[in-house]
């Protein structure tokens, strides 16, 4: 174990805290909030960012707030980008007040 905080990418509450929980399929989304499923497909497998459009479409659907969703993916993007980063950032010397 490395210490790191790991963020589920969205797709995964999203697969199994709404869908399976809620019985509902891909397909069934996918045409619920008109998008295409290839879309749903490709969050759930952690391939596509949860956007603003699809974040609307899916609080409507499922009774959230669009916040709820960007926020996932805000978690997970900040998440990743520090994991990138992070000899980058060590290197950066924050600024002193006064200095």
């Amino acid at each position: 174990m490395d210490g790191k905080v790991r963020f589920p990418h969205p797709g995964e509450p999203l697969l199994h805290d709404f869908l399976e929980e809620m019985g509902i399929t891909q397909y069934r989304l996918a045409k619920a909030i008109r998008v295409p499923q290839r879309r749903i497909s490709q969050i759930v497998k952690g391939e596509r960012a949860i956007t603003a459009d699809t974040a609307l479409r899916l609080a409507r659907f499922f009774g959230t707030t669009e916040g709820f969703w960007i926020n996932l993916q805000a978690n997970y993007d900040m998440a990743m980008a520090r994991e990138r980063l992070e000899h980058e950032l060590e290197r950066i010397q924050p600024c002193r007040a006064g200095a």
